[in-house]
């Protein structure tokens, strides 16, 4: 609970902000709640590149149905396999920040689909600033109530492929 309350505390006090385009025929509610969703992602990722993964762990749903196909490449199935690639790239400290922007959201009664662009930037493992503007889609299920991400899949990133 305590977990719970910091990284709510810290999407509030996020600079990040969002404008959702709600698409599909969901309650409002729901569609509010994605797209809260979506911003607690972002801001944990933001984090992420600070070497904190915690949050991060509070967005993701914990089931084996979850996939994640990242920047670097990687195509992941299942919690832990998907925890572990969040926990290596938090040890990278990329620094730096990225922010979705044209975000746009197809949401049902448990299943949502959200579509944007990653713009900002990071630091390579050269040390030089790398510019950021993929492609992403986010997927997220209503479990117990919430919002949790069940996959996220974006465009490569060739500072990271290397």
């Amino acid at each position: 609970m305590k977990l719970q309350l910091i990284c709510a505390a810290m999407i509030v006090f996020s600079a990040v902000s969002f404008n959702c385009q709600k698409t599909a025929s969901a309650s409002e509610q729901d569609q509010a709640e994605v797209c809260a969703a979506a911003q607690q992602f972002y801001t944990a990722l933001n984090q992420l590149f600070t070497g904190e993964v915690a949050c991060m762990k509070e967005v993701w749903s914990h089931q084996d149905d979850v996939t994640f196909m990242g920047p670097d490449g990687s195509y992941l199935h299942g919690w832990k396999p998907v925890l572990a690639e969040w926990e290596k790239t938090a040890a990278l400290k990329l620094g730096g920040k990225v922010e979705p922007t044209e975000m746009r959201i197809i949401a049902g009664e448990e299943i949502a689909v959200l579509t944007n662009y990653e713009i900002g930037q990071n630091i390579g493992p050269d040390g030089k600033v790398e510019k950021v503007k993929i492609r992403a889609t986010s997927t997220f299920r209503k479990e117990n109530g919430e919002w949790k991400m069940i996959g996220h899949h974006t465009d490569l990133l060739p500072f990271l492929t290397k």
